[in-house]
């Protein structure tokens, strides 16, 4: 059953689309602050490097960086995936 004032899911759509471009009928704005982003000191001599390879791929600094790690860690996880299987199995020999 239906409470007073509840409208449903095809009368909310229909209201929205009605009222999509009425600036008016809208509530203002709500802004969402993002995690502040961790930071990470690099010896002088590994950020010269990380910073002339960046130049070469034609790339900030920072997003490169980013690139490098999320790769690195692709490795990582998947090494480990890996070497859990093989861990396992040696794992099911020996009790069988």
């Amino acid at each position: 059953m239906k409470k007073k004032n509840q409208l449903t899911e095809e009368e909310i759509d229909e209201l929205v689309v009605s009222q999509a471009d009425d600036d008016d009928a809208w509530e203002a704005s709500v802004t969402v602050d993002r995690e502040l982003a961790a930071t990470l000191s690099l010896p002088p001599e590994l950020a010269s490097r990380a910073a002339f390879f960046a130049r070469l791929h034609k790339m900030p600094v920072a997003a490169w960086l980013e690139r490098i790690i999320q790769e690195r860690l692709a490795f990582e996880e998947s090494a480990f995936a890996g070497l859990k299987q093989v861990m396992e199995e040696k794992s099911t020999y020996k009790t069988s």
